[in-house]
């Protein structure tokens, strides 16, 4: 008959050598991993020029996929972004990029018009005047830019579902996308309709109570809080409705098409 061997408990130095072990073999595994990941993402193929283009096809498949769902499961028109007193609002409002607003002569704001294209061809042209005669919405959030920072800042102008309202543009909104481009059309986003007649969605003509400057967009420029910094469009010239997504300046350079919050 043999004696049965008793294991002896481990020592606390002993206990924590083996989880040490355990956790750098996790670590090490997850890293190897994560470099592999990185191999095989960076040489997979890159998607065609398109609607949208420069992203690596698995990517932008990860990119369409979270759209779809966070546009089914999680978006509401309800669910407000946070807004704050006017006292927060920054003084002097940060401004990232000239595109689309570079001009090589004077913008002449008095003769500046936006063209509303419906998707039976009929145009509508609407003066800054007639803007400022629509009831008007203020609204102080935090802006925020894909690049990182976020600014709260304060602006005012026109409800986007006002100026549907007063433009009887109803039948539009039936449709998925609106299209926004600069007048010389060198900027351009494409907006999901949900998003656009958010209640917190304004055609802005305003910043910290005074007209817009040329570098924030003057005359008018899109305010769309549940979207980062790069679908907020400046200088609006154009505004159409379309079924299908219309072109979108970053997106065409691998961003992600939607960009929401």
């Amino acid at each position: 008959m043999t004696k049965k061997k008793i294991k002896k408990p481990l020592t606390i130095d002993q206990k924590i050598t083996r989880r040490n072990f355990i956790s750098f073999g996790v670590f090490g595994a997850a890293a190897v991993g994560c470099v592999f990941g990185w191999k095989w993402l960076y040489n997979s193929p890159i998607e065609a020029k398109g609607i949208t283009g420069g992203a690596h096809k698995p990517l932008r498949r990860a990119l369409n996929k979270t759209e779809i769902a966070f546009r089914r499961f999680f978006y509401s028109e309800n669910h407000l972004v946070k807004t704050y007193p006017k006292s927060m609002a920054a003084k002097i409002v940060r401004y990232n990029s000239d595109i689309g607003i570079e001009d090589k002569k004077p913008f002449n704001i008095a003769t500046w018009k936006l063209q509303v294209k419906k998707q039976n061809g009929d145009v509508l042209n609407v003066t800054l005047q007639d803007l400022k005669a629509l009831p008007k919405t203020e609204i102080v959030f935090d802006f925020k830019c894909v690049e990182g920072w976020d600014q709260i800042s304060y602006w005012g102008g026109v409800k986007f579902t006002d100026f549907i309202e007063h433009y009887n543009l109803h039948d539009q909104t039936q449709l998925q996308y609106v299209g926004m481009e600069t007048p010389d059309k060198t900027y351009y986003v494409g907006i999901d309709m949900p998003s656009a007649i958010h209640p917190q969605t304004i055609l802005a003509y305003e910043v910290n109570a005074k007209p817009l400057s040329l570098d924030h967009g003057a005359p008018l420029r899109l305010i769309i809080p549940v979207k980062y910094g790069i679908k907020n469009l400046k200088r609006i010239g154009i505004i159409s409705f379309s079924n299908t997504r219309p072109p979108d300046y970053w997106a065409e350079l691998g961003y992600d098409y939607y960009s929401g919050l």
